[in-house]
Order: structure tokens, then C-alpha cells, then sequence
């Protein structure tokens, strides 16, 4: 087989791989959410009334992307326009993040998140580029009397 014949099959193999895990993850986002529906998350820095029981949560994920999205954003930065493989991504990291922050408020009896914040880093690049990407949640878990 040809060195292009195998950088096919590669693709071929990283494009669906990718795609069914991509599917898997945002159905569990969709189900850890609705299963955290209740909780209030706020960007705001008041507290509401009546709240008792306040403590620090976070929750962070480092993600990196595959190879056939690598692909196709070095493809893409060469003509320009939006890099939609990039974005897909920063939104599940977001997501997960945000939920792995809420679930540790949860778990503490919290109902409500006030002050959240979202902070990204770069953790790992090489020479061509491709790296990793943590996405960094935190706030403030309160109990409500509501």
C-alpha cells in the first residue's frame, strides 16, 4: 500500500472513530445536564437572598483533537473562514467543564452556582501546531431556601 493509501485509510478511520465518539460525548452532556437541570449556574456576583452554605467548586477538562479534524483545519486555515471542527470541540470542552463543576456543587448539597467563570490554557503544543486545550470552570456552590 502507498504512503497516500495509508494516509486514507488513516483518515478514513480517524473521521468515523471521530465522529461516533463526538456523538457519544454530547449524548452524555445532554443527559448529565437534564439531570443537573435543576441547579441555577450565574455568571452574577450577587448572592441571593437566603443563601446558606457557600463554598468554592471547579471542574476542568484538557482536550485534544484528532487527527482527521487536524486535517481539516489545517486545510481550512489555508482558504480562511470559520474552523467548525475547532468549535465543536471548544463546546464540548466547555460543556464538560461547566457540568464537571455543577456536579461537584451538587454532590455538595449546593443548588445554585453564583460568579461563574471560565478560563482556557494552552497545555501542550508541538511544532506543527497541534496541542491540547484545558477548559477551566469554577464559582461559588450556595444552598438556597428556594
Amino acid at each position: 500500500m502507498t504512503a497516500l493509501g495509508v494516509f486514507a485509510v488513516l483518515l478514513v478511520i480517524g473521521f468515523v472513530f471521530g465522529r461516533i465518539n463526538e456523538a457519544a460525548h454530547f449524548v452524555d452532556l445532554n443527559r448529565r445536564e437534564a439531570r443537573l437541570s435543576h441547579m441555577v449556574l450565574s455568571s452574577s456576583k450577587q448572592v441571593p437572598s437566603g443563601a446558606m452554605d457557600t463554598s468554592f467548586v471547579s471542574g476542568n477538562v484538557v482536550v485534544s483533537i484528532d487527527y482527521y479534524k487536524r486535517i481539516l483545519a489545517a486545510l481550512k486555515s489555508i482558504v480562511g473562514g470559520e474552523i467548525g471542527s475547532y468549535q465543536t470541540l471548544l463546546t464540548r470542552a466547555r460543556r464538560e467543564a461547566v457540568l464537571r463543576m455543577a456536579e461537584q456543587a451538587h454532590s455538595n448539597g449546593a443548588n445554585y452556582v453564583a460568579c461563574v467563570r471560565l478560563e482556557t490554557a494552552s497545555v501542550f503544543q508541538n511544532e506543527q501546531g497541534v496541542g491540547s486545550l484545558e477548559v477551566y470552570a469554577y464559582g461559588t456552590a450556595l444552598k438556597t431556601d428556594n
